[in-house]
């Protein structure tokens, strides 16, 4: 890779968890010191850690991954603490600075936090500062969290625009049906999906499927990526270098626009709206926007502004946007013509429930 690149780390639970159950204080260290020696050659590196509950049971002295979500959060709080001290001592003696930064999905639904996000990030990284990124998962309850660390890295991923992001794990990158690694993966197809063993981790909430889902919203942003194993020496000067290790994705190329790429893969739909095989047949095909006349039905409560999926009459989802409409309106309009809104809500309101400007088709 050539230099001014920015690179997305993903550094999973089980590879900085010794088998004591506790962090593995000398392969963070040497980790850091990897991701020094590239940034000493001049590309950029964001990082995703996990690790904070684990850390913070191993303090606490807890043996099992508590099941309370505030013990979680008093786990998450206390075991973040100690990690980020730990980033910052380990990246300060290679003379780079850490700057901590703690996510929820609720920040990737609000577009302007969504764009602060970028900016905070750009800006640590023109200051040649290394952002650590971890879900807050202090505050995090399922309505609110981004699902896992896999998850989260692909949406910074897309957010930023980077040109590679590595998920490193416990394993040496995706088995095949022999259960040898596969280094190479020109595209997602169901045979590479079905290949995905889940492997949960006691302390960490991923696994292999959560691993492809992730890197096939990345590489359909135009994000190369690779699965390999944290522990393995010099990993990572390994993977820039473009040797033949983990399992490597290739991107899809496909160049939408940030808006459009949020909408598709950073925002988390509130609600689902129905529609007739002749709307899908003209969103689909045809380019068009999404008009009353076409939906049949409509599920969960959004606003206007709202991200929703659309799906057709059998569930199926197959497009997402932005609606012009509330969910109790739409449900006054469904079905009827343009013409005919007007009447039905007392105002003069946009022709388009979903324009084709803020729709994609998945």
């Amino acid at each position: 890779m050539s230099k001014n690149r920015i690179v997305v780390i993903k550094i999973g639970t089980k590879v900085i968890t010794s088998s004591d159950k506790s962090l593995d204080k000398a392969l963070l260290k040497g980790l850091i010191a990897q991701i020094s020696d590239i940034l000493d050659k001049g590309l950029k590196v964001i990082v995703v850690t996990s690790g904070a509950i684990g850390a913070g049971m191993g303090l606490l002295g807890m043996k099992k991954r508590p099941v309370k979500t505030e013990e979680l959060q008093a786990a998450a709080s206390i075991g973040q603490s100690r990690l980020m001290h730990l980033y910052s001592d380990y990246f300060k003696e290679r003379g780079y600075l850490t700057g901590q930064i703690l996510l929820t999905q609720e920040d990737f639904n609000d577009r302007n936090r969504y764009l602060n996000i970028k900016k905070t990030i750009e800006t640590l990284l023109s200051h040649k500062a290394v952002p650590v990124i971890n879900e807050n998962d202090t505050v995090s309850t399922e309505e609110i969290k981004c699902g896992d660390n896999d998850r989260l890295s692909s949406l910074v991923s897309d957010l930023c625009r980077v040109d590679m992001l590595m998920l490193l794990t416990d394993v040496d990158g995706l088995l095949d049906e022999k259960y040898s690694v596969i280094n190479l993966v020109d595209g997602m197809s169901s045979r590479i999906t079905k290949l995905a063993r889940e492997s949960l981790c006691e302390f960490g909430t991923g696994g292999m499927a959560s691993k492809l889902e992730s890197i096939g919203k990345a590489t359909a942003s135009g994000i190369e990526c690779v699965i390999a194993n944290g522990k393995t020496k010099n990993i990572i000067a390994d993977i820039i270098d473009g040797k033949p290790v983990g399992t490597r994705f290739k991107s899809s190329g496909m160049k939408l626009l940030a808006k459009k790429r949020w909408i598709a893969f950073s925002s988390k739909p509130r609600g689902s709206i129905y529609v007739d095989s002749g709307a899908r047949e003209a969103l689909s095909n045809k380019n068009r926007s999404l008009l009353a006349s076409g939906i049949v039905g409509l599920d969960g409560q959004f606003v206007m502004g709202d991200v929703v999926r659309i799906t057709d009459k059998s569930f199926r989802e197959f497009a997402r946007g932005l609606t012009n409409y509330s969910s109790s309106e739409l449900s006054k309009i469904k079905g009827l013509k343009t013409a005919d809104i007007r009447n039905v809500l007392g105002r003069k309101a946009p022709d388009e429930v979903i324009h084709k400007d803020n729709l994609v088709i998945l």
